[in-house]
């Protein structure tokens, strides 16, 4: 299985000399298996140079974690997406209000966007995410809801004995007075256990996330503890604070590696790529 990145910058693009080096598009991860199975997780503003980059592909499958601008906004210029035949999947969390389609179509319609789903010439199918254990081409996959406002998933991709767990928005500490808590009652832990590589919302440094709480993203000290807590064996740093430079985000990384993690910590930077 190989991760590649093309977006890691969360809430809002942020391009400029000082978002350089880990990038300024918004959320957008691919996933290949040894089959030849590609999902795109996410499609934030990182998805456009993905697409740019598929060749010959029969299908891709694309999973939103949930419907929030900054994981959506490269939808419409997601190359593939108007390539006549080609079969496209996209999976959304469910909704008790709108389906997938009616949610979608906020974005993908007049006078936010010129073209609308039905005029896209690809074989376009919506999936509501199953809450349990699915499979997609040879990846067994695992979705479960997490705490996030609105509906917000989280997912934990397996290939053989190998799993990888994304969960780009997340605030798990949200109301627990002494975080981490016991592990059935921590948002998100099911998808993490023992996985190989943890992908997580690592938004705000210890001293900014008191005048966010609530707004559904984590303290670098509460993914330390949700990684130690759930016992991966490397935790990405993902979903970027659109106001940290590069210089910041190494501050912040430096500082969580002296807190000597019993796991690899590896910075989320646009373009990096891992086998597994």
């Amino acid at each position: 299985m190989k991760v590649t990145l093309w977006g890691t910058r969360g809430s809002l693009a942020a391009a400029g000399p000082e978002t350089v080096r880990y990038g300024g598009n918004t959320s957008c991860v691919e996933v290949r298996g040894d089959d030849g199975t590609v999902l795109v997780l996410d499609a934030g503003t990182g998805i456009r140079r993905l697409g740019g980059t598929l060749g010959s592909i029969a299908s891709v499958d694309i999973l939103l974690t949930h419907l929030h601008m900054d994981h959506l906004q490269g939808l419409g210029f997601f190359a593939p997406l108007y390539q006549p035949g080609l079969e496209v999947h996209i999976w959304g969390p469910p909704s008790s209000t709108l389906n997938l389609q009616q949610r979608l179509l906020r974005y993908l319609s007049p006078p936010l966007f010129p073209v609308r789903l039905r005029e896209l010439p690809c074989r376009l199918t919506l999936h509501d995410v199953p809450l349990g254990r699915f499979r997609i081409g040879g990846l067994d996959l695992e979705a479960d809801l997490v705490c996030h406002p609105g509906p917000t998933v989280g997912y934990r991709i397996t290939a053989g004995e190998t799993p990888v767990t994304y969960i780009p928005d997340h605030e798990p500490a949200l109301g627990v007075q002494h975080f981490p808590s016991e592990p059935a009652w921590t948002s998100g832990f099911a998808l993490a256990r023992g996985a190989a590589l943890l992908i997580h919302d690592a938004q705000y440094a210890d001293e900014d996330y008191p005048r966010f709480v609530g707004w559904g993203h984590s303290a670098i000290r509460d993914v330390l503890a949700f990684a130690r807590l759930a016992g991966v064996q490397r935790l990405m740093t993902f979903h970027h604070n659109p106001g940290y430079s590069d210089d910041d985000l190494d501050r912040l990384l430096e500082a969580a590696r002296r807190t000597r993690p019993p796991f690899q910590i590896l910075p989320g930077r646009e373009g990096f790529t891992l086998e597994l």
